[in-house]
This record gives structure tokens, C-alpha cells and sequence, in this order.
């Protein structure tokens, strides 16, 4: 099992504005074969980076009024690619590689990611393309995708399968979750394929909460304890099993709800609405006091614990948003509501913290650094958080839509390119501590 323990915070040697200790060994492809999150994480920087630029691109000419070819409508395929293509290639590399150390099972040979890894790169690929040229191609791609990303849950759950330790919760949540993205990108690409794009949004947006959130939160929940400053001020209550269970319940169930308003229109009566309400509000004042309790018991600590705090807030920010969306449904009998806010809550700022703690874990413990968020990373999550709020903003006001996104597409390029940068390099050199691969 890879052992992340945390460190004190700042810029070590070797790293963006430290001191370097030395020369830096050759990067070399071959090395991307020697454990399986190195491949994963290549292809997904790749992805994080390409899919991001196109992101933010395509939103920069549309508001100086160029207006690119669709053939998907634009605010679906930029969902799709931002809710199902960015983060499934980093939990596959994490589960592969950690998720082996939860199993008690062996190392995963590198090259069994090689075909995953090419089937979602060039499924993605398609899918973007075909988003401006064909329908049918986009929908291609997307099934290209969902095929590479069956193949690599698929093999994590021969592991669960032939697992003997007694505590699977983590890997089996992440399991389901990818399982559902799986199912979601297939039925998307049907859905493109038939231009049935409302219920494409439907099963979108579903995917998200309970497919890409589930697993984000089985990873980020599971490394909280090896990245937290102490296991003494960890609270009782996180050492629960029943509280992984009910925030994973949560999610579940607010799939399954997004997924029946989604396909009945997005609109839903008063007495529904208001039932949704008085269950997502409770829950969101829920996660937040949790994130607040447990952020704030290990303020002198990790700073990679403290930004997987700032996630789970964003979780309870985003219940907490879909609550007040469905309370003012209730009372404007569906004239009013959030829009989209929730959604970008969840992904940008439950799934994208989540992910960037977690990512940055992963890459410094198995390339022999310390475990930790310097100076650099830091700087990273805070411009990621900003972004977040940029594009939550966006969805609340939208007579000031085209800026906010604007300002939202350029911290998310700054956070994540500048991470892509950096840590992309360490994926083909050696260890600097000298241990094996």
C-alpha cells in the first residue's frame, strides 16, 4: 500500500520556485508502462488540458461573436466533455494504483491501461470533433469512450471481486460510480445519435451526481485519513462507516431525482418540488458543518486535507443550492429557479477540489516526494476555488452570464494548466527517492 503521510507545507527542493538539488532525469515514454496511474494520469492530463482549452475557447469566441459550427447543441457538448470526459481517466489511474493497496491486492501491470487509456483519448477526441462537424461522430466517440472506461472498471472490479479484506466500501463506491459513468456515456451517445438532447441532459446531469460525484467521493473520503495532520484530531464521527453511506445515499438518491425531473422537462409541480427541498437542504447544512468540523479541527495541519474539506463543502453548497431551487419552484409554481447553479457547484467545485487534492496526492507519493500542497499547489486550489464561484455566479446572474464564465474558464485554465504543467513531467522520470516503480 502507497503510504501518504503529510509534511509540512512549503517549496521543496526540486519543485516550481525551490531550490533544485540536482539535474532531472530524462523523461522517457517507457516509463509510462511501468505503473498503471502513470499511463492513466498522462491520458488524463491530456484530456484535462485539451478539453479545458476547448472549453474555454469556445466560450471566448462565441462572446466576440464568432460563431463556430454545432452539431450538438453547445452548452450539451461542453457539459458533456467538462461532466464525463475530464476526471473518469484520473479515478481509473488512482484505482488501479492506490485502490490495488485498499484491496490488499498486488501491483497492476502498467500495460493493461494502454488499451483504456487509447480507447478514451480517441473517443474523446471524436466527440469533440463531432460536436461541431456530426452528431453520429460525436456519438461515436462518446460510445469510443465509454468502451475504454468499461475496460478499465471492469478490471478494477475483478479485483473488488477477488478481494478477501474486510473493508471494500471505498473501492466498491468508486466501482459503482465509474460504473454509472459508463452507463451514462452510452446512453448519451444514443441519445446524440437519435438528437434526443433533453433526455441527453437528463441522463448528463444524473451521471454527474451519481457517476463522477460518487466516485470523487470514495477516493477524496478514503484519503482523508492519510492526509490528515493527525489521527487524533480527526472527529469520531469520520471514523463512521454509516456517514460514508449516507453522503453516498445522497448522492445516489439526488441522481435518481435529477434524472426524473431531467426526463419530465426540468420542471416539476409544487409538492414534489417542495419535498425535494426539505430533503436537499437538510443535507447540504449537513455536509457543510461536516467539511467546517473537519477542516477546522486540522486548521494547523495538511493543507491537501484541507482542500479536500473545501470539496465536501462544495457538496453541501451544492445541495444547499438545489434545495433553494426547488423551495423557490414550490412557490412560483416553476417560474423560478437556480438554473444549472447546483450542477456547477457540484462539478466544479465538489468534483474539481476533490480531484486536485487527490490527483496531487497520488502523483507526489508514487514519484518519492513528500505528500504535500506547497506554496505552488496552493496558489492552484485557491485560483480553482475562484473559478468555481465564478461559474456558480454565472449560472445565478445570467444578464452577467458571458463575463463570469469568462472569468470562471480563465482561473480554471490557470489552476489546471499550470498542474497539468508541472506534474505531467513526473510522469515519465524516475522516482526521486530511488525506490522501484
Amino acid at each position: 500500500m502507497i503510504s501518504m503521510q503529510p509534511q509540512p507545507a512549503g517549496l521543496p527542493s526540486g519543485t516550481i520556485g525551490g531550490r533544485r538539488s540536482g539535474r532531472t532525469a530524462a523523461w522517457q515514454w517507457r516509463r509510462l508502462l511501468s505503473s498503471p496511474h502513470r499511463l492513466a494520469f498522462w491520458g488524463a492530463c491530456l484530456v484535462l488540458a485539451l478539453g479545458s482549452l476547448w472549453w474555454g475557447a469556445t466560450l471566448a469566441l462565441a462572446a466576440a461573436g464568432h460563431n463556430l459550427p454545432w452539431a450538438v447543441p453547445a452548452p450539451l457538448a461542453r457539459a458533456t466533455v467538462m461532466g464525463l470526459g475530464l476526471a473518469p481517466l484520473f479515478v481509473l489511474g488512482m484505482l488501479h494504483t492506490l485502490g490495488s493497496g485498499w484491496l490488499g491486492m498486488g501491483p497492476v501491470p502498467g500495460r493493461l491501461m494502454l488499451a483504456p487509456v487509447l480507447a478514451l483519448l480517441g473517443g474523446w477526441l471524436m466527440a469533440v470533433v463531432g460536436s461541431h462537424l456530426s452528431a453520429p461522430l460525436a456519438a461515436l466517440g462518446l460510445a469510443a469512450a465509454a468502451v475504454g472506461l468499461a475496460l478499465g472498471t471492469g478490471l478494477f472490479g475483478l479485483m473488488v471481486m477477488e478481494s478477501r479484506v474486510a473493508n471494500r466500501d471505498h473501492a466498491v463506491l468508486a466501482l459503482l460510480g465509474c460504473a454509472v459513468v459508463v452507463v451514462a456515456q452510452w446512453a448519451v451517445a444514443v441519445m446524440l445519435a437519435l438528437r434526443l438532447h433533453g433526455v441527453a441532459w437528463a441522463v448528463l446531469q444524473a451521471a454527474c451526481w451519481g457517476g463522477i460525484g460518487l466516485a470523487m467521493l470514495a477516493v477524496g473520503h478514503r484519503l482523508m485519513k492519510p492526509l490528515a495532520a493527525s489521527d487524533e484530531l480527526l472527529p469520531a464521527v469520520w471514523r463512521s462507516r454509516q456517514v460514508l453511506a449516507a453522503m453516498a445515499a445522497m448522492l445516489v438518491c439526488q441522481a435518481v431525482l435529477v434524472l426524473g425531473e431531467g426526463l419530465v422537462g426540468g420542471s416539476v409541480s409544487a409538492l414534489p418540488a417542495a419535498l425535494r427541498a426539505a430533503l436537499e437542504l437538510p443535507t447540504g447544512a449537513w455536509l457543510l458543518a461536516l467539511a467546517l468540523r473537519w477542516g477546522w479541527r486540522q486548521r494547523a495541519g495538511a493543507r491537501l486535507f484541507g482542500l479536500l474539506c473545501l470539496g465536501l463543502a462544495w457538496l453541501g453548497v451544492a445541495f444547499t443550492l438545489s434545495g433553494v431551487s426547488h423551495a423557490l419552484m414550490s412557490s412560483s409554481g416553476g417560474a423560478l429557479s437556480l438554473g444549472d447553479a447546483p450542477l456547477q457547484a457540484l462539478l466544479m467545485g465538489f468534483v474539481g477540489s476533490m480531484l486536485l487534492a487527490s490527483a496531487t496526492a497520488t502523483v507526489r507519493a508514487l514519484s518519492g516526494r513528500a505528500v504535500l500542497a506547497d506554496n505552488w499547489v496552493w496558489l492552484m486550489a485557491w485560483a480553482l476555488q475562484v473559478a468555481a464561484l465564478a461559474q456558480v455566479c454565472a449560472a445565478l446572474w445570467p444578464q452577467a452570464a458571458t463575463p463570469l464564465q469568462l472569468l470562471a474558464a480563465q482561473f480554471w485554465l490557470g489552476s489546471m494548466g499550470a498542474w497539468v504543467l508541472r506534474h505531467l513531467a513526473w510522469l515519465g522520470q524516475p522516482r526521486v527517492d530511488g525506490a522501484p516503480n
